[in-house]
């Protein structure tokens, strides 16, 4: 398996890049990001609405259909964010394309929210750890298409290197997100697809994307069929 993290200790980590490269990817479609946001709240609250165990319980215990469709609805927005990074055409459609590497996303999702929820109860800092350590386990899944424990220990060996820079950058994206919920929470309708956007403009400085390459245009397709 290719080594990801052969070089990281001598790179650091560029965060004003990282929230530049986002932005330009979210501009050059920011309907779409917005649009599909709005999809995905809408699905969750209407789910939410429903008996337990497919809808939420009183105790706010999440049901079946936001614990299991949710997560990979959301990964689509990394789907798209890499498509348009590698300059390839995109369509609203693939926003749903997550549901092709459905069980993989679902259980990098599930299993790293389960290992960081039982770290947190033993001891806040080793929760805290995980949760920056796991932050590229879907991209990994998702580009790197590997199983969903081989990208949780991709991204933990990588991120531990650089743990502290990673907990910076988490911090500012935070704090973008922050700021989005204080203009009466509209704002997230841009912070939060904005995350997504700065996450793969981080993942494809750090990691680096399939068919990119210097010297050539279009090697490989995405790879999400």
């Amino acid at each position: 398996m290719t080594n990801y993290t052969s070089d990281i200790n001598d790179r650091e980590l560029k965060i004003g890049q990282y929230f530049s490269r986002g932005w330009e990817i979210f501009k050059q479609y920011p309907g779409g990001f917005i649009g599909f946001l709005v999809i995905t709240f809408l699905i969750s609250g209407i789910a939410s609405r429903l008996p337990f165990p497919l809808g939420t319980n009183e105790d706010g215990m999440g049901g079946i259909v936001n614990i299991v469709v949710t997560p990979v609805l959301s990964a689509g927005t990394y789907i798209v964010a890499f498509l348009i990074a590698k300059n390839r055409p995109k369509q609203f459609s693939d926003f749903f394309r997550g549901f092709n590497q459905f069980l993989q996303i679902f259980l990098a999702n599930l299993v790293s929210s389960v290992l960081i929820g039982i770290a947190s109860l033993l001891l806040l800092i080793p929760g805290i750890y995980l949760a920056i350590a796991y932050m590229f386990s879907l991209l990994f899944v998702i580009e790197k298409k590997m199983s969903f424990w081989s990208a949780m220990e991709a991204s933990r060996t990588l991120i531990t290197k650089k743990w502290f820079s990673f907990l910076v950058f988490a911090v500012t994206i935070f704090l973008l997100n922050l700021a989005g919920l204080v203009v009466l929470g509209l704002g997230l309708l841009v912070t939060i697809p904005l995350t997504y956007c700065i996450m793969v403009a981080a993942f494809e400085d750090i990691v680096g994307l399939n068919g990119v390459d210097n010297n050539a245009e279009d090697i490989m397709d995405i790879g999400l069929e």
